[in-house]
């Protein structure tokens, strides 16, 4: 029997349509309206798509949302001016710089600039110790893994007490998931192993998880004989492996991979996420809710 697929694209478009309502109320009742900038240096085609893609995705639910595109030779000095002009707004709740940088500027100086606050990306070295501390203390969650703990908690799989076991130990995502797992309270308490490409016996730690979070970056690392039956498997992985050409354009597009041997793992797997629309679509999601949380705690409303 196959697999339930996880559709992060319509998982996605639920907690959309639920931020759509909470801008409403905050609005109407409140006097308020998500403010959100994203901030481009240069013109890093992905970059654009990137911060196109967050601008639309804002608009749609009614924030207040600026896209400032800056030339490829800003200077450091002037992009820490800049942030910190954003920091001072109170029309503006969410700040991100999208990276990569261009090389002449320091990517952990200017993370380090934005007020933790409207650090919606979370990443912030306050937001990581927040996370680290967790309860109230974590204000926002990094997107990815907020987005993979909301794949897992909104396709009716018990966290609590389960055996996670996280492949990958990246800042962005291998980390971060396995402390929000690890915490107390709904959606995690769980039992928590991480393991990498140079973990022994790989194959093994991974057939233990009832909930199996695969971030390593290595197309079709894991095999359908390495997933426990019925286990719950989100594939973070986006590898391009090739291109093909479009049916609907003609024009050549990337043939993408996840780190699940996915045709074969879906046999084994309870539910699994596919690549591309598992977890991807998540990410922005994600983002948009901590800047409706941000706007929340800056007129001091309660949040979750």
């Amino acid at each position: 029997m196959s697999a339930k697929i996880i559709s992060g694209t319509e998982i996605a478009s639920q907690i959309r349509e639920e931020l759509k309502k909470e801008v409403q109320e905050l609005s109407s009742k409140h006097g308020i309206v998500p403010g959100l900038v994203t901030i481009l240096v240069g013109k890093n085609p992905a970059s654009i798509s990137y911060v196109t893609g967050k601008q639309k995705t804002a608009h749609e639910l009614g924030f207040y949302s600026i896209q400032d595109d800056q030339p490829e030779d800003l200077s450091e000095s002037d992009l820490l001016t800049l942030v910190e002009k954003y920091n001072k707004d109170p029309k503006i709740h969410g700040i991100l710089v999208q990276l990569p940088l261009p090389k002449h500027i320091n990517e952990k100086k200017i993370i380090n600039a934005i007020d933790p606050d409207k650090d919606v990306d979370c990443f912030h070295p306050v937001n990581v110790g927040r996370l680290m501390i967790g309860g109230s203390e974590a204000i926002f969650l990094p997107c990815t893994p907020a987005g993979i703990q909301e794949l897992i908690v909104r396709s009716g799989f018990e966290t609590s007490g389960a055996e996670v076991v996280v492949v990958g130990r990246s800042n962005i995502v291998g980390k971060p998931i396995a402390m929000i797992m690890l915490q107390k309270g709904k959606g995690a308490n769980s039992t928590v192993t991480v393991v990498h490409t140079g973990t022994k016996n790989l194959d093994a730690h991974c057939k233990r998880a009832d909930i199996l979070i695969v971030a390593a970056g290595v197309p079709d690392l894991v095999k359908p004989d390495w997933i426990k039956p019925g286990a719950c498997v989100i594939d973070v992985g986006v590898n391009r492996v090739g291109e093909k050409i479009s049916e609907k354009t003609g024009k050549p597009v990337p043939i993408l991979k996840g780190d699940v041997d996915f045709e074969r793992a879906k046999e084994i797997a309870g539910a699994i996420t596919p690549v591309p629309g598992g977890v991807g679509p998540m990410t922005i999601t994600m983002l948009m809710k901590n800047t409706v949380t941000s706007a929340k705690l800056h007129v001091g409303l309660k949040t979750e």
